[in-house]
């Protein structure tokens, strides 16, 4: 396994170029880097999954 894993990690790395400077998103006085926002995004998403989809368990009778 440790070998799959080593030969997967520059396969990995050639995706994407970190030699480049980060690109952002400009919102009046409010500045951030799109990996950010996508991260944030992505946050947001989760939360409001984990709000709407329901927990497995007993169903409560009404």
């Amino acid at each position: 396994m440790k070998l799959a894993l080593s030969a997967l990690v520059p396969i990995l790395a050639s995706l994407v170029n970190l030699d480049s400077p980060g690109h952002y998103i400009n919102f009046g006085v409010i500045s951030i880097s799109v990996a950010n926002f996508i991260v944030i995004l992505l946050m947001i998403a989760v939360f409001v999954a984990a709000i709407f989809i329901p927990f497995p368990g007993k169903k409560h009778e009404s």
